[in-house]
């Protein structure tokens, strides 16, 4: 699977890996294709060094990225505290409402919720910059589009093409005019935060929107045949963040949850404001429908929502609470039915791959002949 773009990085397959997990990352670029490690959830940058320590020892040379949340107009002096402050009790009291209604215990006194989404916010995210430019990264990708331009700058002055993720032509063609090196198509069905249009629509419309920069194709690809369409619709690779969920490397820490995961099919996912503020696509749970349900309070817009769930989301995971617990993840999920190393993964890839390219030279040749 080898394209322009995987050639410039030095790499075997076209396939990025998007992960929250170093061990999972580093797998990646040693099958062959391109880790790149989500940092949203480092609010440390001692543990995001601690992790980028790891990543680099566990990948054996070979070449890896980074993915930051950031807002592409820059945000100062606003702190966590300020946020905390602009959540309504009204939602407060929803959160508990629902956790009591499913028993769900607190956490130990002194304890930490140890999930927070505040990695976009300025003063964190640009911390994690300051940690990354320290490792030989060779990508850095930014879920919310664009970074900052100074951001991007600082990334070019270390070698380091910046990739973003778009979710129509016309937000790819603002990506090009900041400066963007390559372009993260991510279609509706894709895991997390997404938009309105299918990975079939999108994928051709951005490749002719921002030509000549590469594009990533993102979101219902699972297969090798699935790769092959994205890159017969004009990517130069494929981005992939749900089917690594379920290998053993992932450190989900719940074997509820990865039950639940290889348990479901297709159609076991909503796109729901639960979880960030933002549409993300994840399983769906009692936990995304009381807060999709009309009678609640509703969301509240991004940062707000993922501060006000954080130890909600915390204690759910801890407690394995069977109907609230979920995860941002894909339609692909109904392909994800075993627990596989990365490697197999990735050799599963790349036959599909094989087997969908010699698909379509034969009917090429029927064609010509």
């Amino acid at each position: 699977m080898e394209t322009e773009l995987s050639r410039e990085l030095g790499i075997e397959h076209a396939i990025f890996g998007f992960t929250p997990f170093p061990a999972v990352a580093a797998a990646i670029s040693r099958a062959g294709g391109f880790g790149v490690l989500g940092a949203v959830r480092y609010t440390d940058p001692q543990e995001l060094a601690r992790d980028l320590d790891r990543l680099d020892k566990l990948a054996d040379g070979k070449p890896y990225g980074l993915d930051v949340v950031m807002p592409a107009k820059k945000v100062e002096g606003v702190t966590e505290a300020d946020v905390e402050g602009m959540i309504p009790d009204t939602h407060r009291g929803f959160v508990q409402e629902v956790l009591t209604r499913y028993g769900v215990p607190e956490l130990a006194e002194g304890e930490a919720s140890g999930w927070r989404i505040t990695g976009w916010m300025e003063e964190v995210a640009r911390n994690q910059l300051d940690v990354a430019f320290d490792y030989p990264i060779k990508l850095l990708a930014n879920a919310l589009g664009s970074p900052p331009a100074d951001v991007i700058e600082r990334a070019h002055a270390h070698g380091v093409p910046v990739a973003a993720l778009a979710g129509s032509a016309e937000h790819a063609r603002r990506h090009a005019a900041a400066g963007i090196d390559v372009v993260v198509a991510q279609g509706y069905e894709a895991g997390g935060h997404t938009g309105e249009i299918g990975s079939m629509v999108l994928v051709p419309e951005v490749v002719e929107a921002v030509a000549p920069l590469p594009v990533l194709a993102a979101g219902g690809i699972g297969s090798g045949e699935q790769a092959a369409a994205g890159l017969a619709l004009g990517a130069q690779g494929v981005w992939l963040g749900s089917l690594w969920l379920t290998t053993e490397e992932a450190e989900l820490h719940s074997a509820a949850l990865t039950r639940k995961l290889l348990a479901a099919g297709s159609g076991d996912t909503v796109r729901s404001r639960a979880l960030t503020g933002k549409p993300a696509r994840q399983l769906r749970t009692a936990w995304t429908d009381a807060w999709d349900d009309p009678a609640g309070p509703g969301t509240l817009p991004m940062p707000l929502q993922g501060l006000l769930v954080a130890e909600a989301v915390s204690r759910i995971q801890k407690y394995e609470v069977g109907e609230l617990l979920g995860t941002p993840v894909g339609q692909i999920v109904g392909r994800m039915t075993s627990e596989r190393s990365v490697q197999a993964v990735v050799e599963d890839l790349t036959r599909g791959f094989e087997r969908a390219v010699t698909r379509i030279n034969r009917i090429a040749g029927r064609s010509a002949t």
